[in-house]
């Protein structure tokens, strides 16, 4: 079992962490918020004095962080990760971030460090069934993936630095459009007078289907699990789902590449966080659509 320091512990962290030390690492744990850091405490996770005391001595550090500044500051800043970690030590970043900034602290940290965002929000974080696209080199993903494997249940390599994050940016502009465009399905079938249920039955078991349809669909009943049946508290927040969205269109600039269907995404989830949805569940954007 492996010595691991964790920082950040947020909705998705929290629960990740907790998994390594289920699965019997010795996780050492730090948050800026003193109630994360406690709760952490109490679920019998170690607590540390600061990112670096959490990366001094780890075999592996990982990080689960807002936005590039934030993984930046930790890793190369005042935060000091990398330079506190040990020179052999694995650094694994499991925030969605912009490509260029990952492959940026990945060059400084004169360590292996890979970039590992994630997808299944905070369900699969709490059942340790999350994705994982790793960018980074065969021998660090190949030290790495143990421990991914205590988190997640699907784990792929998809390159050197940066690739993770583009894999994760690519899923999610995908998920975002998908997700949509299945709101607009069960609008259209209310207003035809097709129940939620007759809909769901049909699409879920043909070629209209997908996860956004089976696994997270956007209206109370078909599927107890999803956030539409609490009212649509955040497995994954709007506000988050806007935030990679606009990463996806920076990167798509960036490249030159044409995706006027992600561009119309994040316009219509800017719009539902101007109307105050940013702290519900990105699915919740079906209240948008309805009213036109």
């Amino acid at each position: 079992m492996a010595r691991i320091g964790f920082v950040g512990l947020g909705n998705m962290g929290a629960p990740m962490a907790r998994n390594l030390a289920k699965a019997g690492h010795q996780v050492a744990v730090f948050d800026i918020v003193p109630a994360a850091l406690e709760a952490a405490s109490a679920a019998g996770l170690a607590p540390a004095a600061s990112a670096a005391d959490a990366a001094r001595g780890a075999e592996v550090v990982v990080t689960m962080l807002p936005a590039g500044q934030h993984v930046r500051a930790a890793w190369l800043g005042e935060g000091g990760m990398a330079a506190a970690s040990d020179p052999g030590a694995v650094l694994i970043d499991c925030s969605t971030i912009d490509v260029a900034t990952a492959r940026e602290v990945a060059a400084a940290s004169n360590r292996e460090m890979l970039d590992a965002p994630v997808s299944g929000g905070v369900m699969g974080a709490e059942a340790a069934t999350l994705a994982f696209m790793v960018g980074g080199t065969k021998p660090g993903f190949a030290r790495a993936e143990p421990i991914l494997q205590a988190m997640g249940k699907k784990i792929v390599h998809c390159g050197e630095a940066g690739a993770g994050q583009a894999a994760k940016l690519c899923n999610n502009m995908i998920l975002a459009a998908t997700m949509l465009v299945t709101c607009e399905g069960f609008i259209l079938a209310e207003r035809l007078g097709l129940t939620h249920q007759a809909l769901f039955d049909v699409v879920s078991n043909s070629s209209g289907n997908s996860w956004a349809m089976s696994t997270y669909c956007p209206v109370p009943g078909p599927v107890p699990g999803s956030p539409a049946n609490r009212d649509y508290r955040p497995g994954f927040a709007a506000a988050l789902m806007a935030k990679d969205l606009g990463l996806a269109q920076e990167a798509a600039q960036g490249s030159g590449a044409n995706t006027p269907l992600g561009a119309q995404a994040l316009e219509l989830y800017q719009r539902f966080l101007d109307a105050g949805g940013g702290g519900k569940d990105f699915s919740g954007i079906i209240e948008l659509l309805r009213k036109g």
